[in-house]
């Protein structure tokens, strides 16, 4: 097989070898529904996803809905979070989103990315997660991984995470946007990693111009 050319080229060779090395990728934040996934994304950033599944099961047993969140107790919230980091912030953040869901959305996580980013506390990054995990919508979440492979693989020399996602969109088809960023999230975590990529274990080594093999 030739090396793709061009970086939509890329992309979707990218995509379709990651699809056969990743077939079952899934978001690995543990949640029941669109309102646990918000929350979980938000005590996501700069936190893994592993200890942000350690911290839910409480918090979504005293606090089960956006109702409930919203008239929580701040202090106690942020001693559940606090393993997260950034607790105080994040603790603002979710009581001031439930609160708004409440207030603009009777309590129900709205599908748009307008009203998505209006919530406190909600970026693009985690827009496109809630949209296309829990929703089944067209997004294409940017976070350090989708980044970076982005980049090593030349699909885009941006920087900017949304610029980023401007670039990548129209590379992939809509309904398989969040499944190309779940696939390159994998793949950073597993062989592509920041400091030192196993490029002799990487399926995209032979056309990855930062392949160093």
């Amino acid at each position: 097989m030739g090396r793709p050319r061009t970086p939509k080229g890329r992309a979707q060779e990218t995509h379709k070898r990651l699809g056969f090395e990743y077939p079952d990728a899934k978001c690995e934040l543990d949640h029941k529904n669109p309102f646990e996934l918000l929350a979980a994304t938000i005590l996501s950033a700069q936190c893994t996803d592993k200890r942000v599944n350690t911290v839910t099961p409480k918090l979504f047993q005293e606090y089960p809905d956006a109702f409930s969140l919203s008239e929580a107790n701040e202090i106690t919230v942020q001693e559940i979070v606090r393993s997260t980091g950034f607790y105080i912030n994040k603790t603002k953040s979710l009581l001031g989103m439930a609160q708004a869901l409440v207030d603009d959305h009777e309590g129900v996580v709205p599908s748009s990315m307008k009203e998505l980013t209006a919530l406190p506390g909600v970026g693009r990054k985690t827009a496109n997660v809630v949209r296309s995990v829990a929703l089944d919508l067209p997004g294409l979440p940017v976070d350090t991984h989708v980044g970076r492979l982005s980049r090593r693989i030349g699909i885009t020399e941006e920087k900017d995470p949304v610029k980023v996602e401007m670039e990548l969109n129209p590379m992939v088809p809509a309904a398989e946007r969040g499944l190309f960023s779940l696939r390159l999230i994998l793949h950073g975590r597993r062989v592509c990693s920041s400091r030192k990529p196993v490029c002799e274990d990487c399926s995209l080594s032979d056309f990855c111009p930062s392949s160093e093999i």
